[in-house]
């Protein structure tokens, strides 16, 4: 990549120069301090763009500087690509070309194919790195996962973190093993088969280390976040800003052959531009891939519940090319919980995962009690694999006073009907960590600062976060490595018992939905899902003349479909309550009929998934 694409950090040359360079239009001075393996100091020079820049020769990767402003502090680069030290030490230069990159047949994947995987670095194995992610990748190939989205890796204060108090946005988590780790693991993925997705944070910086004041206006107070100050995309001097964050996800793209990126937050990016900010990264990642060949996409957590954000950006919407769809998990997740409807008052009918499986958005237009006015627009109009859909994520998990996973909040069965409900349905289904197998680590939220009023800070606020809660007690203390390494995956158990029972049936699903030609299609005509019963659902697909029928029982009473509905002559693929589908000694003699006739009579029994093919 050229030194004009990337106006930020130390860019190092194939010819051993090196060009620093670091925006700070209020500055009159700026020194490059360069600490080791020699000390050097080396005023820069300023252009009218407000960017200071100095190109050196004989500065060897590895090389760590600081900048000081005016001359008078060291303060790390804000667009450093390491920080071997944590977020208060020196900044390094990297060698991005030395990396042999053995991925060159690798052309991607479309995105509605994805069977995504959500995973979170430092507890996905014992060791918590990159390069110990890449001995799982069979064991996820063997299901049939083939893309995984990693939570944050950008650099954050401690060795222990969820990711979203990241600091550095171009750098790689130092105890996960920086640059070179994640082009280790990218690299295998693709080797594989499997693409990439990375989680990035464009809402706010965290709060440990950010050095970004030090240079720029990057911060306003004209709006304001949950997690922090808002960054400026719109306000005085936000060119400069604008630049920054729309050069991330090129830089991840290109110099990490990344797949994709799933946007944190994007409601809490303000922007009143008249192009705004996820436009302008629309019109970046756009060229560069062209430029290189192969899809790169962009997938958003968004809570506008509208369907601007997956609209083209040339009619007026963001551009992205699918968002999480919360309104499915919510539906989904009350009708398996008889809790839920605590955690989600809005929600708690079958017609509303109806609407979930036809429409998309539940929450349409609506009076929502929990928002206390009327939220959301209708999504009738957007193709399904433009959605994301889940019964667990880091959120779903991680906030919770004790951190449990679904399989440790309801029973075997309604466990097998979550993951049919997802993995049956038109959209493109994530899993997150563990669940293909009912791992019951709880997922904590965990933090290892080094400021003891900031850690003091979080576990205030997450007492205050809970207090609705206090039947359940008080969460535990996020500082502690104890939590941390309660969090961390039980491996060893995916094969035993019950926990292979689920992996079988987690496997068989992803099957079937990569070979049936009707679970593969995404037009909205040719998937209908009807409320049978008071809890129970029928997911019609079709496909040409393939025909699949999905019914999915959450009632603990027997539901009778009137299968004379259709002149056809349907033949069992799949049903839950066959022996193969049970934990040992539970069920006998179970199971559904493996023909049913035209004007015959379906019973589906309780708590199951029945799958029928014509």
């Amino acid at each position: 990549m050229s030194t004009e694409a990337r106006t930020h950090g130390a860019v190092y040359a194939e010819n051993g120069t090196c060009t620093f360079s670091v925006w700070a239009p209020g500055k009159q001075k700026m020194v490059l301090h360069l600490v080791a393996p020699q000390e050097q100091k080396v005023e820069m020079i300023k252009n009218d763009s407000g960017y200071f820049y100095k190109e050196l020769n004989g500065v060897a990767p590895g090389t760590q500087y600081f900048f000081m402003p005016e001359g008078v502090e060291d303060i790390p680069d804000p667009a450093s690509y390491y920080q071997p030290q944590g977020v208060k030490g020196p900044s390094e230069v990297v060698d991005h070309y030395a990396f042999t990159w053995e991925d060159q047949a690798w052309r991607g994947k479309p995105l509605e194919d994805f069977i995504l995987y959500e995973l979170h670095v430092g507890t996905f194995t014992a060791e918590g790195t990159f390069e110990a992610i890449i001995s799982r990748l069979d064991d996820l190939l063997d299901i049939g996962i083939n893309a995984l989205e990693i939570m944050p890796v950008s650099q954050f204060s401690g060795e222990r973190n969820w990711g979203y108090d990241g600091v550095f946005p171009y750098a790689v988590q130092n105890s996960y093993g920086g640059p070179q780790g994640l082009k280790k693991l990218v690299n295998a993925c693709h080797k594989k088969g499997i693409a990439v997705i990375l989680d990035v944070v464009y809402n706010h910086i965290g709060p440990e280390g950010n050095c970004f004041e030090h240079y720029a206006p990057y911060f306003t107070d004209t709006y304001r976040t949950p997690w922090g100050n808002a960054i400026n995309f719109d306000g005085e001097w936000s060119d400069g800003v604008r630049d920054y964050f729309s050069g991330n996800p090129i830089y991840w793209f290109h110099e990490f052959h990344l797949d994709g990126l799933r946007v944190d937050a994007i409601h809490a990016v303000f922007d009143t531009s008249a192009e705004h900010f996820w436009e302008l990264c629309h019109k970046r990642i756009k060229t560069l891939e062209q430029q290189i060949a192969r899809p790169l996409y962009m997938i958003a957590e968004s809570d506008f519940n509208s369907p601007k954000v997956v609209t083209a950006v040339e009619y007026g919407g963001f551009g992205f090319d699918a968002q999480w769809l919360d309104d499915f998990h919510h539906a989904l997740y009350v009708l398996l919980d008889k809790q839920g409807k605590k955690r989600y008052e809005d929600f708690g009918s079958i017609q509303q995962l109806e609407k979930a499986y036809n429409e998309g958005f539940v929450l349409s237009g609506d009076y929502v009690k929990f928002r206390k006015r009327k939220y959301g627009a209708s999504s009738v109009g957007i193709p399904p694999n433009r959605f994301v859909a889940f019964t667990m994520n880091h959120d779903q998990v991680g906030n919770r006073v004790r951190a449990e996973r679904l399989c440790m909040l309801v029973d075997f069965e309604r466990l097998k009907l979550a993951a049919a409900a997802v993995l049956l349905s038109p959209y493109i289904p994530m899993l997150f960590m563990g669940e293909e197998y009912a791992d019951e680590s709880p997922f904590f939220y965990f933090i290892s600062h080094e400021d003891p009023e900031l850690i003091e800070a979080v576990r205030e606020g997450r007492k205050k976060e809970f207090s609705a809660f206090a039947s359940e007690g008080e969460p535990l203390d996020a500082y502690a490595q104890e939590t941390f390494e309660a969090s961390k995956l039980k491996w060893h158990k995916r094969n035993e018992g019950k926990h292979a029972v689920i992996r079988a049936w987690h496997k068989e699903l992803i099957r079937m939905r990569n070979s049936l030609g009707a679970l593969k299609s995404y037009w909205r005509e040719n998937i209908q899902a009807s409320v049978i019963g008071e809890k129970s659902l029928l997911l019609h697909r079709k496909h040409h003349d393939e025909h699949i029928l999905c019914l999915l029982n959450f009632s603990e009473q027997e539901c009778i479909y009137p299968a004379s509905a259709y002149t056809l002559q349907w033949k069992k693929i799949l049903d839950s309550k066959e022996v193969q589908w049970s934990i040992e000694g539970t069920v006998k003699n179970a199971g559904h009929p493996r023909l049913v006739l035209p004007g015959e009579v379906m019973r589906v029994k309780p708590l199951s998934v029945l799958v029928y093919s014509s």
